[in-house]
């Protein structure tokens, strides 16, 4: 079956392609959740329509992420944790503590775009790309401290 992508679908194709892909695959998920419209003769006209119309709402889009990704920019949040003497923390730093804490510092992140190669497990800085779309990337730097016993940190 050939449908016309009305977004990006990651492993199949981007915006306004034409792609083939199985009738049960298009008919249960990708129709369904407005991904995608099946390409017919009475769609054709529409699809060039809509073609159009999502690629300047997309150009609108990218420009609005860059803006976002000059903001987050170098931005860094410090992560105060509990950890042993030797500098290795009692439990982990995840992609959600970190936007929780660039939130409290006034920046907003989805914890989905930020690239953890595997959660934080050690006391250090840390540079962290953040993939906000496939062409916008920026970093932002995480400095994840030891508490004190009293559970403030250390400076």
């Amino acid at each position: 079956m050939k449908l016309f992508l009305t977004k990006d679908v990651a492993n199949l194709g981007s915006l306004g392609e034409v792609v083939s892909v199985k009738s049960g695959y298009a008919r249960n998920f990708l129709i369904p959740r407005g991904l995608g419209v099946e390409l017919g003769r009475a769609n054709l006209q529409w699809i060039e329509a809509q073609k159009k119309r999502v690629e300047s709402q997309e150009v609108e889009r990218l420009a609005g992420l860059q803006s976002q990704a000059e903001a987050i920019n170098g931005a860094s949040c410090t992560l105060i944790a509990r950890a042993t003497e030797e500098g290795h923390l009692f439990g982990s730093v995840t992609a959600a503590n970190i936007c929780e804490q660039m939130a409290a510092d006034g920046i907003e992140v989805d914890p989905t775009t930020i690239v953890l190669e595997k959660p934080i497990k050690e006391l250090g800085i840390y540079n962290l790309a953040v993939n906000i779309h496939p062409e916008v990337e920026t970093g932002i730097k995480v400095w994840v401290v030891k508490a004190d016993e009293d559970g403030d940190s250390e400076s």
